[in-house]
C-alpha cells in the first residue's frame, strides 16, 4: 500500500499524522468537555463526524454521460405570455440549455406562472426551436394541467418531429395533492388519467420523461432529506406502478418517470441526497427487474432559503446549492433568482441566475468531472445513511398503502411538520444562521427592483372530496422579515424606527463585544440600535437614554464591570423611563439582583431570538 511520501517525497521529513495525533491536540481545545460536543446532527437525526478516513473500495455514483455539462435551465414564469416569451429568447440567446416553463398554479411557481391556454403556450413558444436540443420542463398544477397537451399540440402544429423535442412534461398529480391538501379524486380515479396522458404523449412520437416524482414539495414544507427522497421514491414507484398497469412494459416505462430535488446552501446534505436517490432508485430497479439506467434529476435551488431582506446573499446561497447538485450529477438545474420571494424578477436577476451556472460550467468547468465525492469518507457515509433511512420510510409508506394513501394517513406530514418545528426552533435561537435576516442585519439597504406584475389569483381546483393536511412552500426568514415589516411600517408612519439604547458601561475594551452582539440581535428584528460611549455615572447614562429617543435600553459590558455597576444603571435607566431594560449576556449568579433593579431581559447566543424580539414589540405597543 502506498503513502502520501511515496508520491510527496518531501513529506518524508515529517512524521505520519495520526487520529490519535489529532484527538490529543481537539482534547486540548475542548479542555475537558465531551469529544459529542464536535458531533453534529442532521434533522433526521444522523450524525455528522468532525472526521472522517477515506471510505476504500467505492465506485463513482454516475449521472450524466462522463464529462457533459448539466442543462441550465432558467424559469419561464412572468403571467403575460408575449413578455415571457422575450424573457426566453434572451435567455437562450445568453447561455441557457433549457427552460421551464412554470404555469400557474404549479408547486413551484409561488404565486406567478404562465396561463395554461393554447394560445398563451403558442406565444411563449414562438420562434423557440424546440428541436435544437433545448431542454424544456413543464412545471404545472392541477388549474394547468392541460398545459402539456398544448404543448405537444403546438409541437404538432408547426411540423416538428416530437422524437426530436427534448420535453419534460412534469405529470405529477401526487405533488398537487400534497401541496393543496385534497383531491376531487382517489388514486385508483387518478392514474388513469395519468397513464392517459402518457400514452397518448408516447404515442405522438415523444421520448419523455413524462411524470415527475417532485421531491421539492417536502423540502419546501420544511422538511427533511430523508423525508424528500422517500416521497421522490414513492411518488415514482407509484407513477412505474400505474404506467406498468396500463399496458406499458416496464423496460419503456423505466424511462418515463424522472425526479425533481431541491438543492440548498448545505453543500454535503445536498451532495449526499443527489447522491442517495440514485442509488435508492436503482434498487427499486432492480428490485422490479430491470438493468438500473441513471435516473433523470431535475434541481431547483431552495425555495425556502430566500430571503427578501439584503437578497443578494441569495446568490452565495444559490452559488453553493449550484455547485453541490451540479457535482453531485444533476442532469438539469433551475436557479432561483435571488429576488423571487420579492416578486417577479427584473432582467438582471435573471441574468444573474443564468450566468450562476454558465459560470460554473465553462470558467469552474465543474461539468467535466463525475462524482469527485467518491471515496470521501464524509459524503460517502452520509450517502450510506440517507440511504438507509430514506429506504426505512419509504416502506413505511409502501405498507400504508403508497403514496397517495400515505398522504392521506398523514405520514409525510407528521415528519414534516416535525422536521420543520425543530428548524423553526434553531432559526429562532439563531442557530441556523440565514445571514442578513436573522443575523448581520441591515436596516439601511436600498430597496430591490423587481418587474411589476400582478401574482396569479388562484381557486382551488376540483371538489375538496378528499381531504389531508396540506404541505404549502414557507421561507425560513418569514418569522423575522414580519418584524422587519413591522419596523418599515412605523419609519413610514412616524418617520423614525423602534429603538433600542445600547448602555455601554466602562471602556470599549469592556463593552465592544457585546455591543457588537446586542445591535445585530435587535436590528434582525427591526429595532434599530443606538450607540454610546462607555458610561460610568448613572446619571449621565440616564441623560443619553432619554435624549436617544429610544423605548427599550439593554446594558452591554463584561460581566466584571455587571458585577460593580449594572445595577446602578438598570436603577438609572428605569428613572428614565425605560419600558424593558435588557442585559446582555447570560444570567449569572448576580440575576435576582439585576432583576430586582430593572433588568427585565437577557439577551445572548443560544436564546430564543425570535421570542424576545416579539415580546419587544408588545411592550413598545402597550401604553
Amino acid at each position: 500500500m502506498t503513502s502520501v511520501t511515496d508520491d510527496l517525497p518531501l513529506a518524508a521529513d515529517f512524521p505520519q499524522a495520526t487520529v490519535e495525533d489529532w484527538r490529543k491536540l481537539v482534547d486540548g481545545v475542548l479542555k475537558g468537555a465531551p469529544f459529542e460536543k464536535l458531533v453534529g446532527k442532521t434533522y433526521d437525526g444522523l450524525k455528522i463526524e468532525p472526521l472522517y478516513p477515506r471510505t476504500k473500495g467505492i465506485a463513482p455514483v454516475l449521472g450524466r454521460p462522463l464529462a457533459a455539462p448539466w442543462q441550465i435551465v432558467q424559469r419561464i414564469d412572468h403571467p403575460d405570455a408575449t413578455a415571457a416569451n422575450a424573457q426566453a429568447l434572451q435567455d437562450l440567446e445568453n447561455g441557457a440549455t433549457g427552460l421551464a416553463l412554470v404555469f400557474a398554479g404549479g408547486s413551484g411557481a409561488h404565486g406567478f406562472g404562465l396561463e395554461p391556454s393554447a394560445d398563451a403556450v403558442a406565444k411563449v413558444l414562438k420562434d423557440i426551436h424546440l428541436d435544437a436540443g433545448i431542454g424544456v420542463e413543464l412545471q404545472i398544477g392541477p388549474q394547468s394541467r392541460m398545459a402539456a397537451i398544448h404543448v405537444a399540440e403546438y409541437v404538432k402544429s408547426k411540423g416538428l418531429d416530437p422524437a426530436a423535442c427534448d420535453i419534460r412534461f412534469g405529470l405529477d398529480p401526487l405533488a398537487a395533492g400534497a401541496v393543496w391538501g385534497h383531491s376531487p379524486y382517489t388514486w385508483e380515479e387518478i392514474a388513469p388519467a395519468v397513464t392517459g396522458a402518457i400514452k397518448g404523449l408516447a404515442g405522438l412520437g415523444f421520448r419523455g420523461p413524462f411524470a415527475s416524482a417532485d421531491g421539492r414539495v417536502i423540502h419546501d414544507a420544511g422538511g427533511s432529506e430523508v423525508q424528500e427522497l422517500a416521497f421522490v421514491l414513492a411518488c415514482g414507484v407509484a407513477y412505474l406502478r400505474a404506467i406498468e398497469g396500463a399496458g406499458i412494459p416496464l423496460e419503456q416505462a423505466q424511462g418515463m418517470v424522472y425526479a425533481r430535488l431541491a438543492a440548498d446552501a448545505d453543500q454535503f446534505l445536498t451532495m449526499a441526497k443527489f447522491r442517495a436517490l440514485r442509488l435508492l432508485w436503482a434498487r427499486i430497479e432492480t428490485a422490479c427487474g430491470l438493468t438500473p439506467k441513471p435516473l433523470f434529476i431535475a434541481a431547483d435551488t431552495a425555495w425556502r432559503m430566500l430571503t427578501q431582506r439584503d437578497p443578494y446573499v441569495n446568490m452565495l446561497r444559490a452559488t453553493i446549492a449550484t455547485f453541490a447538485a451540479g457535482l453531485a450529477g444533476a442532469n438539469a438545474i433551475t436557479v432561483l433568482p435571488h429576488t423571487l420571494a420579492l416578486g417577479l424578477p427584473d432582467p438582471f436577476a435573471r441574468r444573474v441566475a443564468r450566468n450562476t451556472q454558465a459560470l460554473l460550467l465553462e470558467e469552474s468547468n465543474l461539468g467535466k468531472v463525475s462524482d469527485p465525492a467518491a471515496g470521501a469518507g464524509g459524503i460517502e457515509t452520509l450517502t450510506a445513511q440517507l440511504c438507509d433511512a430514506a429506504w426505512a420510510l419509504f416502506r413505511e409508506s409502501e405498507t400504508a398503502g403508497g403514496a397517495f394513501a400515505a398522504l392521506q394517513q398523514g405520514l409525510f406530514q407528521s415528519k414534516v411538520a416535525a422536521a420543520r418545528k425543530a428548524r423553526d426552533a434553531n432559526i429562532a435561537k439563531r442557530r441556523d444562521v440565514l445571514t442578513g435576516a436573522s443575523e448581520f442585519p441591515n436596516l439601511h439597504e436600498s430597496e430591490t427592483r423587481v418587474l411589476k406584475a400582478t401574482p396569479v389569483a388562484l381557486t382551488p381546483y376540483g371538489e375538496q372530496k378528499y381531504k389531508f393536511d396540506a404541505l404549502p412552500p414557507i421561507r425560513l426568514a418569514q418569522p423575522f422579515e414580519a418584524l422587519r415589516d413591522k419596523s418599515d411600517a412605523a419609519l413610514k408612519s412616524r418617520g423614525t424606527r423602534p429603538k433600542v439604547f445600547l448602555a455601554n458601561l466602562g471602556t470599549p475594551a469592556d463593552f465592544t463585544a457585546r455591543a457588537t452582539f446586542a445591535k445585530s440581535f435587535f436590528e434582525a428584528g427591526g429595532i434599530e440600535a443606538t450607540g454610546s460611549e462607555g458610561f460610568a455615572d448613572p446619571a449621565k447614562l440616564a441623560a443619553a437614554f432619554k435624549a436617544s429617543g429610544a423605548a427599550l435600553a439593554c446594558l452591554c459590558s463584561s460581566d466584571k464591570v455587571y458585577a460593580e455597576h449594572a445595577e446602578a444603571a438598570a436603577k438609572a435607566l428605569q428613572r428614565a423611563g425605560a419600558r424593558h431594560i435588557y442585559l446582555a449576556g447570560r444570567p449569572a449568579e448576580a440575576e435576582a439582583a439585576q432583576r430586582a433593579a430593572g433588568v427585565t431581559g437577557f439577551v445572548f447566543a443560544g436564546g430564543d431570538a425570535l421570542a424576545t424580539l416579539q415580546g419587544a414589540y408588545l411592550r413598545m405597543e402597550q401604553p
